[in-house]
């Protein structure tokens, strides 16, 4: 159940206003403020400006950085909202974005149907334009989402129940509404990851998962070619089909497309150039893991390590949600998102331990752990898509290990990166975005981990380097070269095992699934 949010340009009166203030701005003596903070202030009414300059001197009153308080100019009205922005001169986006997230969900709360919100120029500056209004958007748009699909009253809805509209007052240029816009937009995709992520595993089968992508397909423009299981037979993608082979649906190889015009792609499908594309002139390339759910196979997890394995598919829903994006704003990059799909269970047609298998790319690996399935996924459709694309960059994204989780905890993801200038790239979308990363290492010595005795490699070695291991498993499948050397295309390896789900709320973030890496991923090859 959400709000659909809708920046509107008229200026009519708004039911409730949100004003965002500086921490300096919040002291004891209203005279003393700066003129940016007044400047906010002095564009309420009367009424309302009283109200808060009251609140304000109260000795109890405290707006923290990233916080939000209500403060109600009369009984039974709708409150003034006032957001915390964190110390004037040093406030971040990140401050805006949790504040806008509180903001939207008070107002659902509330049944506000339209909201001024005022951030000052010179906060605006400080953080940058375009970084603050796409804050302001996604905040909103993240914070607007509540899963009630399956509890109370709402159950079984998923629609928008009221349209919230968004004014931006005071001296709002089009630079900063145009990113609002395009944080607002950004935000709906990542909340199409949420939705599926958290849509339990008895709905969300890989059945469910293609019907989903094929409406997200039409929603933003993609193209959309599944391979099922005859076809990924034929292809030998056998690591995805071994891992899907006990699965309640059949496993598949979601293919998403987003071929902007004038791109070398589009002259191609419309036949102004016959010639294929070579290696590393092809698409930007991501791969996402899906495994709708994870009993560990016949290397079976104990019950506690099974709840929440429902999220095992968060970094799947994290490249339909990026893909949601990026046809959704018409980004100019030609991107390709591949999704293996699969469930991982028990019965007779399930892979065991010691079982070798070929995989697309003729790699041969000996299955020491039915648990360690997602990279076996992520392998075949990494080479495949290798082979198929001539990609210029790969970005996988995966909940795939615990090892992560230990070294990194639930504030950043594991990012390995072969590539200088990729690896910029992210950290810094990352940064924007508040979806950070941390570089950890992956050298050659960390693919000798994964060597076989009777096949090419293990699928999981000692515990030692845990998380590096399913990083240094995937780099042998990264390119034509990659069996026998690091690969050469430029590819990063983002273990989200820690970041895909909140155990607690944090931030602007309730318990549940985040969709982390879709405003990341969006802001990447927005600014490619």
């Amino acid at each position: 159940m959400y709000q659909a949010i809708r920046l509107s340009r008229r200026r009519a009166a708004a039911e409730a206003r949100a004003v965002a203030l500086a921490e300096q701005t919040a002291g004891s003596d209203p005279a003393a403020r700066t003129t940016n903070g007044a400047t906010a202030l002095q564009r309420l009414d009367e009424a309302a400006r009283s109200a808060v300059e009251a609140a304000m001197k109260r000795p109890e009153f405290s707006l923290p950085a990233g916080g939000l308080r209500p403060v109600y100019v009369k009984p039974g009205g709708p409150p003034v909202f006032l957001l915390g922005l964190g110390r004037h001169g040093a406030g971040e986006a990140r401050h805006l974005r949790q504040a806008a997230a509180a903001l939207a969900r008070d107002a659902f709360n509330a049944g506000v149907r339209s909201l001024a919100v005022d951030v000052d120029e010179a906060d605006r500056e400080t953080m940058g334009p375009a970084a603050a209004g796409e804050a302001l958007g996604e905040g909103l748009a993240v914070g607007n989402l509540q899963f009630t699909r399956f509890s109370g009253a709402a159950a079984g809805a998923d629609k928008p129940r009221l349209k919230l509209e968004v004014q931006l007052t005071g001296d709002a240029h089009r630079d900063f509404s145009r990113a609002v816009e395009c944080g607002l937009a950004t935000g709906e995709s990542a909340n199409v990851a949420r939705r599926l992520a958290a849509t339990p595993p008895n709905v969300a089968d890989p059945r469910y998962f293609i019907g989903e992508s094929r409406r997200v397909a039409r929603q933003a423009g993609l193209r959309i070619r599944i391979l099922a299981r005859a076809e990924l037979k034929r292809l030998g993608l056998n690591g995805l089909l071994a891992v899907g082979g006990a699965g309640s649906q059949p496993p598949a190889l979601i293919c998403l497309e987003h071929r902007p015009a004038g791109s070398a792609a589009a002259r191609r499908g419309r036949g102004r150039s016959a010639a294929a594309p070579q290696q590393g002139d092809g698409p930007i390339l991501l791969v996402g893991k899906a495994v709708t759910f994870d009993t560990g196979g016949y290397s079976l997890k104990p019950r506690e390590g099974m709840t929440g394995m429902k999220y095992d598919k968060c970094g799947g829903t994290a490249v339909l949600g990026a893909m949601h994006a990026v046809g959704t704003l018409g980004l100019e990059q030609h991107v390709v998102g591949l999704i293996p799909v699969v469930e991982n269970m028990i019965d007779r047609e399930a892979y065991r331990v010691d079982d070798i298998l070929t995989m697309a790319n003729g790699v041969t690996v000996e299955v020491t752990n039915t648990d360690a399935e997602g990279r076996l996924i992520l392998a075949d459709a990494m080479a495949w898509g290798c082979r198929q694309y001539k990609p210029r960059a790969v970005i996988d994204l995966a909940t795939l290990t615990g090892g992560v989780v230990i070294a990194l905890g639930t504030h950043c993801a594991g990012l390995f990166c072969n590539d200088e200038a990729l690896r910029q790239r992210l950290i810094a979308a990352g940064e924007r975005t508040g979806e950070r990363l941390w570089p950890l290492p992956l050298w050659p010595e960390h693919r000798e981990l994964m060597k076989g005795t009777h096949a090419d490699l293990v699928n999981s070695g000692q515990r030692k380097a845990h998380p590096i291991q399913g990083a240094a498993f995937l780099s042998f499948f990264v390119g034509e070269d990659a069996p026998k050397a690091m690969p050469a295309i430029p590819w990063a390896h983002l273990d989200i095992a820690g970041v895909a789900a909140l155990e607690k709320a944090e931030g602007n973030l309730p318990i549940g699934p985040t969709g982390f890496g879709v405003r990341l991923l969006t802001r990447l090859i927005e600014n490619w």
